[in-house]
């Protein structure tokens, strides 16, 4: 018992020395002083320490040779920190200040790895997804060759995927409300006719994407159900829309679980049409 109570002793003057310590190089008027403290903060990975003394320094360094170094280290300390807003941000703002220096090709592509890195769920606003594909490009187009390039490309197939996603949820969603009308898009008349919609865009944005198949069953039930739920003067043709739709579907992917739906869907459009 009071070993322990003699190690947590030890433990809060050991901490409570560093915070002194800390406290007083960062009121230190001597600015190479803090330079090195803060270069030493990072090394041991007390990043948030870092970034507290080097938020202050490198405005301070400006016109020095330092000041390359401060300002890539102050992204780096964010990036440690988990602050990946911030360290975009900073990254950005080094590679504008600095397109040949010392650490420009770092720079650009940890511009969208910290967007990477805050990649929101697929049913959240994308904006950051897009900002780091839109960085990974960027970065690939100015150095075609860099040791970096094999990993931007890796996360582009990521990031993509992500996006994906979110339309698939969205199609997907539209498809289970079917026949209700309160969440019908304005330029359409039903939710199967949203998800046809939002799920051919998509196909057309992402030719190559390992979701196709997912994707044009959607299309195939919301054709059938459309048709299932359409007027009289309509009824006939949309039928028709969507037997051929089945068709493409068994063209396409004669191995997939959902060709018997297909098959069953065909007989019930032949014997609306009569074909």
């Amino acid at each position: 018992m009071n070993r322990n109570c003699g190690l947590a002793l030890l433990l809060v003057i050991l901490l409570s020395g560093c915070a002194t310590q800390f406290n007083n190089v960062f009121k230190s008027a001597d600015n190479s002083y803090k330079y090195e403290y803060a270069k030493e903060c990072f090394a041991m990975g007390k990043f948030s320490q870092a970034v507290s003394l080097l938020s202050e320094l490198v405005t301070l360094q400006k016109g020095r040779t330092t000041a390359q170094e401060s300002l890539y280290m102050l992204g780096m300390a964010q990036y440690g920190n988990r602050d990946f807003e911030a360290a975009s941000a900073t990254f950005r703002k080094y590679f504008s200040s600095y397109p040949k220096g010392d650490f420009a090709e770092q720079a650009s592509f940890y511009v969208g790895q910290s967007l990477f890195q805050s990649m929101p769920d697929p049913r959240l606003d994308q904006t950051a997804t897009v900002g780091a594909i839109n960085a990974y490009q960027n970065f690939m187009d100015f150095y075609p060759d860099s040791p970096l390039r094999e990993t931007a490309q890796q996360r582009l197939f990521i990031l993509q995927d992500n996006l994906v996603m979110k339309e698939y949820l969205s199609a997907e969603l539209y498809y289970h409300l079917g026949g209700y009308f309160g969440n019908i898009n304005a330029n359409t008349e039903s939710n199967y006719e949203s998800c046809i919609i939002t799920a051919q865009n998509a196909l057309k944005a992402y030719p190559y994407t390992s979701m196709r198949e997912k994707f044009s069953i959607l299309i195939m039930k919301s054709k059938y159900e459309l048709a299932n739920n359409s007027s009289e003067e309509k009824r006939v043709e949309r039928f028709r829309e969507a037997e051929d739709e089945c068709y493409g579907f068994l063209n396409e992917f004669p191995e997939s679980s959902e060709c018997k739906t297909a098959e069953k869907y065909i007989a019930r459009c032949k014997k609306i049409t009569g074909d």
